[in-house]
């Protein structure tokens, strides 16, 4: 009875004799069959954590944030990966809601019937992350992604540019790229400007992307005068052509990406960004759920929190100040 008290964590049990009962567990290699005790109470201490890719170097922090407020406490994240695709979320979701999940954190807010059925019914913490513009089925922490591309718009104007490209992702299923890209135009359309050019690609971003989709847009259209890339990588590698062509940034041609990653810091110039708080996003979502299992663990029918964290945007040395 000692024994299960210390490895259920349950009951009076002294230090001294946890710390002994602990460590001849672990000297036995023994891992103790949660199945049991999940049957009894219905949940187990995971949280799926669902996000689009793994390639993409925005989540890899956002799994930094959630596992280091989770540490400190019994919930364990476990990871699924959808790839964009709606039908790999819904399978990914039956899979991990089969499971009895303390909680899921799921990245975005678009999604199928089905999948939002699931999660509707599924009575545990639901925490939609990186994207507050739309309707959340439970609680959402993220930023407003239209009024990112609407600020980074502003400042290109007030900085003087006119002849604008923009450089990004096909949007079909990146809702928060095309969030970016509508707020961004609609700030432009406003000033009376439209954009002068658009390239856009499929599959993964680099810098090898950026540096041919740069090239190409100002062989195609050389009277731009600033390129607005969907994310810091493809922007990366433009700014490595502009400045192997000889470029004069930001005088002659102005740029700006869109994450603020840290890979930023180790080119010759820094690039103009915008943090998308990937990290505090990912902190945020974890302490709701483990704020929620500690006080019963349910969803919220009265509709959950949102968390919206305001993005800063870096001007760098490739955007001139007003």
């Amino acid at each position: 009875m000692t024994v299960s008290r210390v490895l259920r964590n349950r009951g009076d049990v002294s230090a001294t004799t946890r710390e002994r009962v602990l460590e001849a567990a672990k000297r036995l290699g023994y891992v103790p069959n949660k199945i049991a005790g999940a049957l009894a109470s219905s949940r187990v201490n995971l949280v799926a954590v669902i996000i689009p890719s793994l390639s993409n170097m925005v989540f890899p922090e956002v799994i930094n944030g959630i596992s280091h407020v989770l540490e400190d406490t019994e919930l364990q994240p476990v990871l699924g990966v959808t790839h964009y695709r709606p039908e790999q979320e819904e399978k990914v979701l039956y899979e991990m809601l089969s499971w009895r999940p303390s909680g899921v954190i799921i990245a975005g807010l678009e999604r199928t019937e089905v999948s939002r059925a699931m999660l509707r019914n599924a009575g545990i913490p639901v925490v939609e992350i990186m994207d507050v513009d739309g309707e959340p089925v439970d609680a959402a922490v993220g930023i407003s992604h239209k009024r990112a591309g609407r600020e980074i718009a502003q400042a290109i104007i007030d900085g003087g540019y006119r002849r604008i490209g923009f450089l990004g992702t096909k949007m079909p299923l990146d809702h928060r790229a095309k969030k970016r890209l509508e707020g961004f135009t609609d700030a432009l359309s406003k000033a009376g400007i439209e954009l002068a050019a658009q390239e856009f690609y499929e599959g993964t971003s680099g810098f090898a992307k950026g540096r041919e989709m740069t090239e190409r847009m100002l062989s195609q259209t050389p009277d731009l005068d600033f390129l607005y890339y969907s994310n810091d990588l493809i922007g990366a590698g433009g700014l490595l052509y502009c400045l192997e062509k000889g470029i004069d940034i930001p005088n002659d041609l102005g740029l700006a990406g869109f994450n603020g990653i840290e890979l930023l810091e180790g080119l010759p110039r820094r690039l103009a960004t915008m943090d998308s708080c990937r990290r505090e996003i990912g902190e945020a979502a974890a302490r709701v759920i483990a704020d929620r299992a500690a006080n019963g663990g349910g969803a919220s029918h009265a509709g959950g929190e949102q968390i919206v964290l305001m993005p800063k945007l870096t001007y760098g040395d490739t955007l001139r100040r007003p």
